[in-house]
């Protein structure tokens, strides 16, 4: 069996890589290749054939698999040959609106990846308010497994503590340090609109947070990958760009607290039970005029709303209250979105998909229709 994988567009992460470490560590007989793109090349196995995201032998290699594993679309001119099997993992619970819900997206935009969905053989659900929303968003009429996310399997695994020191040490953090991750949403004004030339605007006052944290704590910026080539330089400021990290599964078990605003990643990082603060200084502009939601933020939010950097700063400085104070908000979060993140979504995935034994001759099927008996 040959299993081509792409994550992000080239990227050694998320889900795809969850399928293909246990693929690997369970020894099956199967081919694997995956797609990169030049930032991350230095992330994958010495062993593991990889080609360019994008290239005459990308293409080559999507045509020819039997097994295609993306955790997003592949917006490529290809043709999936016959047989073959397509799993989409996608890649986080929608807050924020997406394909065909969204209220803006350049001409053309979402009928070419329409072309993407039209392969897809089997789509994976994190929990069960995502479910519908992606039928909708998506207008995907196959499967839709609800299994949780492998990407996350690593945040419950006995492996957390070791992997925790090995990344704050890989990236010089004393122990004693509060590990501060933020990461911000792309806004669809700075990807598509205007010249394209914009560069993120950063909107923490760094020097508020330096002044009265930074004997502390560290910042860690994390990108969202559409738009983490536009950070200006930060060199000598107090926050360190982790954006080209491999994995944010790994700096979620490096990071004592989470920054974030409209990301995914609150969904996910609120599987460590670890503090959630929520920046939403443009929210009007974000939830109305940009993007839209598909819930009321501020009914489900596991965490304070902040809509100044001193009001986030201020949050930071006294994290263990203002935790305690929204603890009951945030054991709601996690009832209604992480029920299925329990450590063992890749099991699920490949007793579906993968079922021991799995060679060339095997090729997954949809397994019949939506598997709701996970829920």
């Amino acid at each position: 069996m040959r299993i081509v994988y792409t994550s992000f567009r080239g990227l050694f992460s998320d889900s795809p890589r969850a399928v293909y470490e246990a693929l690997v560590a369970r020894g099956d007989d199967v081919t694997h290749t995956w797609l990169t793109a030049p930032v991350a090349e230095g992330a994958f196995p010495a062993d593991v054939e990889t080609v360019p995201f994008g290239s005459p032998e990308c293409i080559a290699a999507l045509e020819a698999a039997d097994v295609v594993v993306s955790n997003d679309h592949v917006p490529l001119d290809w043709e999936k040959r016959p047989g073959a099997f397509y799993l989409q993992t996608w890649h986080g619970t929608p807050l924020k609106r997406i394909h065909n819900d969204v209220l803006w997206a350049p001409e053309g935009r979402l009928a070419y990846l329409e072309h993407d969905i039209a392969r897809w053989d089997v789509l994976l659900s994190p929990n069960p308010p995502s479910t519908a929303r992606f039928r909708q968003a998506f207008g995907f009429r196959g499967p839709v497994h609800e299994t949780g996310y492998p990407r996350n399997d690593l945040l419950s695994s006995p492996q957390r503590d070791r992997v925790r020191a090995e990344v704050r040490a890989a990236l010089g953090i004393d122990e004693g340090k509060t590990v501060v991750l933020y990461t911000p949403t792309w806004r669809d004004d700075l990807v598509f609109q205007g010249t394209g030339d914009k560069d993120f605007e950063f909107p923490v006052d760094l020097a508020d947070f330096t002044d009265r944290l930074g004997e502390d704590h560290v910042l860690l910026l994390r990108l969202h990958n559409m738009v983490s080539d536009r950070l200006e330089s930060i060199e000598g400021l107090p926050v360190r760009d982790v954006s080209n990290h491999p994995d944010i599964r790994d700096l979620y078990l490096a990071a004592d607290l989470l920054v974030t605003d409209y990301s995914s990643t609150m969904f996910d990082f609120a599987i460590t039970g670890k503090p959630i603060l929520l920046f939403t200084y443009d929210l009007a502009e974000y939830r109305d005029r940009l993007r839209g939601f598909y819930f009321d933020l501020a009914e489900v939010a596991p965490g304070p709303m902040l809509s100044t950097s001193t009001e986030l700063v201020d949050a930071i400085a006294d994290v263990d209250a203002v935790s305690a104070a929204h603890a009951d908000r945030y054991r709601a979060f996690q009832e209604a979105f992480t029920s299925l993140e329990d450590g063992h979504a890749t099991d699920r995935v490949l007793d579906l998909f993968f079922p021991r034994g799995t060679s060339a001759g095997a090729v997954p099927t949809t397994r019949g229709g939506d598997d709701s008996a996970l829920r």
